[in-house]
C-alpha cells in the first residue's frame, strides 16, 4: 500500500468490510416500535442511502422464495417526505454522520406527524434528536475519524434485516447471511487482485457499468464508488433498456469509455444474449467493453461480492490517478458553501 495516496488506510476499511454485517446486526437487536406496517420509508442520501436499494433485492427474492407476505421499500432523498410515509409505514432515518440536512429534515416532519420512527447513525445530531425525543436509535460503529458512509454498508444492511425481522416482516435469515458473509472473506484476496487487474483497464477512461434490472443497483453502486472513490465521472444502465436508447450513443461517443457489464448467468435467456452481442457492437464502435460474471452463490452473495470486487477495482483505479480514495474534497466544499 502508498501511504502517501492511502494515509486513512482505506484498502484496509474494504478488507474488513465483509465483518461488518454481524456488527449491524448486533447493533440493532431489541430495537423496535409498535405498529403493524406493510412499508417502510428509509430516508437517507449518498452512502446513508446505498443500503435501501440493496435491501429491495434481497427481500423481492425472499419472498419469492417463501411466498411469503410481502413488505415494500421505499426511499426518499430530499427534505420532505413522500406520501406513502404516512400509511402504515415504519420510518427509518439514516445518516451515518447524523447530520445530513436533507435527513434531518425528514425526520423532524415524520417527528411533527407522529409517525413511527427509528433513528440509524454513529452518533451526530440524529442520536441526539432521538435521545431528546424518545425515539429508537440504532448506534452504528465509528471505526475511525476517516471511516467513510459508502464503505459501511454491511453496517446498514445488517441493521436493517435485523430491525424488519425484530417487527416480524421478515423472515430471519441471520445464519444464512452471516454464512455468506464468511464466504466474502475468504474471497477478499482473490476480489482485491481482479480489481487491480480491472483498474489498469479503466485508467483514463470513463466507466459505464451494465447489469441486468434485477441487479441494477449494484451497477449503481459501482458508478457511486469510481465518483467518490476515483474522484471520476461514471455511469450506469440495465439491460434491455440501454439496447433502445443508450447503445446508440456510442456512435460518436465524444471521448474514451470503458463499459463494464455485470452479468447474473441466471438472468432471463434473452437478457443473457444481449451481454454478449452489445459487447461486441461496442468493441466495433472502438470502445472497451468487459463482461464480469457475478460469483457467489444466492442473491446476498452475489450482490455483495460482486459490490467488494467494485471497491478495490475503485480503489485501485484511484490509485492509478495519484489520489486519496478517502475524502470527498468537493461534498465538503458543497457543504460549506451551503452552510
Amino acid at each position: 500500500m502508498n501511504n502517501e495516496q492511502d494515509p486513512s488506510d482505506f484498502l484496509r476499511m474494504i478488507r474488513e468490510s465483509p465483518g461488518q454485517f454481524r456488527v449491524g446486526m448486533d447493533c440493532a437487536r431489541g430495537i423496535s416500535v409498535e405498529g403493524t406496517f406493510d412499508k417502510i420509508m428509509i430516508s437517507g442520501m449518498g452512502g446513508s442511502a446505498l443500503p435501501a436499494n440493496l435491501l429491495r433485492i434481497y427481500l423481492d427474492d425472499l419472498f419469492q422464495k417463501n411466498n411469503g407476505r410481502s413488505v415494500s421499500i421505499y426511499q426518499n432523498r430530499f427534505y420532505t417526505l413522500p406520501k406513502e410515509s404516512y400509511e402504515n409505514c415504519l420510518n427509518i432515518i439514516s445518516s451515518y454522520s447524523g447530520n445530513t440536512e436533507e435527513t434531518l429534515a425528514s425526520f423532524e416532519e415524520a417527528r411533527l406527524a407522529h409517525l413511527p420512527i427509528i433513528g440509524i447513525s454513529a452518533g451526530g445530531k440524529l442520536e441526539e434528536l432521538c435521545k431528546k425525543y424518545d425515539i429508537p436509535h440504532i448506534l452504528l460503529p465509528l471505526p475511525s475519524a476517516h471511516f467513510q458512509p459508502r464503505i459501511g454498508t454491511g453496517y446498514f444492511f445488517g441493521a436493517l434485516i435485523r430491525v424488519l425481522a425484530t417487527q416480524g416482516l421478515v423472515r430471519d435469515t441471520e445464519e444464512d447471511m452471516l454464512a455468506s458473509a464468511l464466504r466474502l472473506e475468504e474471497a477478499v484476496p482473490e476480489l482485491e487482485e481482479s480489481g487491480r487487474k480491472l483498474a489498469k483497464k479503466l485508467a483514463g477512461k470513463t466507466p459505464v457499468v451494465y447489469a441486468s434490472p434485477k441487479y441494477k443497483a449494484v451497477a449503481m453502486v459501482w458508478k457511486i464508488k469510481f465518483n467518490e472513490n476515483a474522484k471520476t465521472p461514471a455511469f450506469w444502465n440495465f439491460f434491455p433498456e440501454l439496447n433502445h436508447n443508450e447503445m446508440v450513443g456510442f456512435t460518436n461517443p465524444q471521448g474514451a469509455f470503458a463499459v463494464i457489464m455485470l452479468r447474473d448467468k441466471e438472468d432471463h435467456p434473452r437478457n443473457l444474449k444481449r451481454f454478449e452481442a452489445t459487447a461486441d457492437l461496442l468493441r466495433a464502435q472502438g470502445t472497451e467493453a468487459t463482461i464480469i460474471d457475478m460469483g457467489g452463490s444466492g442473491v446476498f452473495e452475489k450482490m455483495f461480492r460482486t459490490i467488494l470486487l467494485g471497491d478495490f477495482a475503485s480503489y485501485a483505479l484511484a490509485l492509478e490517478y495519484g489520489t486519496d480514495p478517502t475524502p470527498v474534497v468537493l461534498v465538503e466544499k458543497l457543504k460549506k458553501m451551503l452552510a
